[in-house]
């Protein structure tokens, strides 16, 4: 089931987004995971940690939840 974060108007980064969904505790445990390659948005990998958001991307943790941001 994929999940949906609603993020408002506001400009938000991927960090931010893993934050917000509750996937990780703090910044240093977002980038981690975004640095081991854990990430994908719209399904493809992600390494750039303060990758711009917009409303429709789909971010996947690798063998975990997914989301859809609105």
């Amino acid at each position: 089931m994929v999940e949906r974060l609603s993020v408002g108007e506001r400009e938000i980064n991927l960090t931010q987004v893993l934050k917000l969904a509750g996937w990780v505790i703090n910044g240093g445990e977002a980038k981690a995971m975004i640095s081991e390659g854990l990430v994908r948005v719209n399904g493809e990998v992600e390494l750039r940690k303060r990758r711009k958001m917009a409303l429709g991307d789909k971010v996947e943790l690798e063998d975990g939840p997914s989301l859809v941001l609105e």
